[in-house]
This record gives C-alpha cells, sequence and structure tokens, in this order.
C-alpha cells in the first residue's frame, strides 16, 4: 500500500491535512497520509521557503520511502518569483484563469523535480499542488457555513457579497488587500485566526462542499485519489 506526504506551507494546511483530509484517503486507499512543513511557520519570518530548499525535502522523502507519493500544498499568492528562491513557473504563469496560472507552476515544479531526480524515477510519485490564489479562499465554498464556524452567524451577507463576485472561490484574486484572508478579516473587523479557524471552518463546510466550488482542489484529488485504484 501506498503512503502519501503532503508538504505543506505552514500550520493551517498541516491542520487541514492531519484533521480532514487523512481520513478521506486513507478510506480510498492509502496506507498512510501525514503533512510537513516547508514554510518558515513558526520563527516569526512568514513566507515559504526558496524551491531548490523545498525540493530537497521532497527529494528526500522519496528517496528515503520508495513507498512514498509526494505532493505539495502552497499558496500560489506567496510564492517567491525571483531570485535563487523563485519557484519555477510562478514568474512565467499567465495573467489568464486561475486554474491556468496554477498549472504552469504546478507543471514546471514537476518537471524540475522529475529532471534533478534522474531517469529512474517514476513522474507519478510527485503530485504538485498550488492553492489559488492561498486557502482561505476554499472556505468561500459555504459562506453560511464558514460564519458559523467562525460563531459570527451575522457575517454570513458579508461574505455571500464576495463570493458572488467570482465564478468560483479560487478566483478570490491575489493582491496584498484583497487576497481571501484580508477580506475574511476585513470582513470581522479584526485578526484573522488562521490555523484555528481556517480548520474549524473547512470541518463545518466539509470536503464535498470544497470539491464541488473548487474545480483546481477537485482536480488535485481526483488524481490523489486515481493512484490507488
Amino acid at each position: 500500500m501506498m503512503r502519501l506526504l503532503v508538504h505543506v506551507e505552514g500550520q493551517t494546511e498541516e491542520n487541514f491535512v492531519n484533521d480532514v483530509l487523512r481520513d478521506h484517503l486513507v478510506s480510498k486507499g492509502y496506507e498512510a497520509v501525514s503533512a510537513r512543513i516547508v514554510g518558515n511557520a513558526g520563527v516569526g519570518r512568514g513566507g515559504i521557503r526558496s524551491w531548490p530548499s523545498v525540493r530537497r525535502e521532497i527529494m528526500n522523502s522519496l528517496k528515503s520511502d520508495p513507498g512514498c507519493i509526494a505532493t505539495t500544498m502552497v499558496d500560489y499568492y506567496g510564492l517567491p518569483q525571483d531570485g535563487e528562491k523563485a519557484w519555477p513557473g510562478r514568474a512565467d504563469a499567465p495573467q489568464v484563469k486561475p486554474i491556468e496560472r496554477a498549472a504552469c507552476v504546478e507543471d514546471a515544479l514537476a518537471a524540475n523535480l522529475i529532471a534533478t531526480m534522474g531517469r529512474r524515477f517514476d513522474p507519478r510519485r510527485f503530485v504538485p499542488f498550488v492553492v489559488m490564489h492561498e486557502f482561505e479562499a476554499l472556505l468561500f465554498s459555504d459562506c453560511a457555513a464558514l460564519s458559523r464556524a467562525i460563531g459570527r452567524p451575522d457575517l454570513e451577507s458579508g461574505f455571500r457579497a464576495i463570493r458572488s463576485q467570482f465564478a468560483t472561490p479560487e478566483e478570490i484574486d491575489d493582491s496584498v488587500q484583497t487576497a481571501p484572508s484580508k477580506r475574511i478579516g476585513a470582513v470581522l473587523k479584526s485578526d484573522y485566526e488562521k490555523p484555528v479557524l481556517g480548520v474549524l471552518a473547512v470541518l463545518e463546510i466539509g470536503l464535498p462542499r470544497i470539491r464541488a466550488e473548487c474545480p483546481h482542489f477537485a482536480d488535485w484529488l481526483n488524481r490523489l485519489e486515481s493512484l490507488v485504484v
């Protein structure tokens, strides 16, 4: 049986994998599902590490466990674009549909890691995933559930007003002022406690609803599930 290691950006994504995604994917046939933080969470600097650093961690995991499949869960919004820290494809991503931007980065990540691993590496063992545009976008899959989860049902209309501007939650943009987490904070009119509130909201919304509303996220789950069919 195969094991899945999800290389995540921070504590919110780690909690999501451990509290939501693990049980679902184990029920589909994975022997084990775990998360490993590759960002700078907890050290006071924020952001995510350079691609060479993250690639090294992923490669070490793949080499040390031949039965392991590796994937990523990182926000498109904060991926480094310049210099030695740049993630492949990020600076070249076309300013068109979000799914096409994500695919540009994911294809570049896969090509880069596969080339570095060498000819004997099975490319099916690396399934990169870039969240469009950040994790909080997924929470707009159900605005009523989001408002209930944070204990503020009175804010549902504010969240719906944001959601109604976009065809899918994954299209909510990545401006410094209007990224999904910034929008949630603006509606709350207080700091958004990402690690706690994010997972509470996902648990209230439910994976099926997020999957139905977020096509790129759904495609990722489909790919992961197909590897153990």
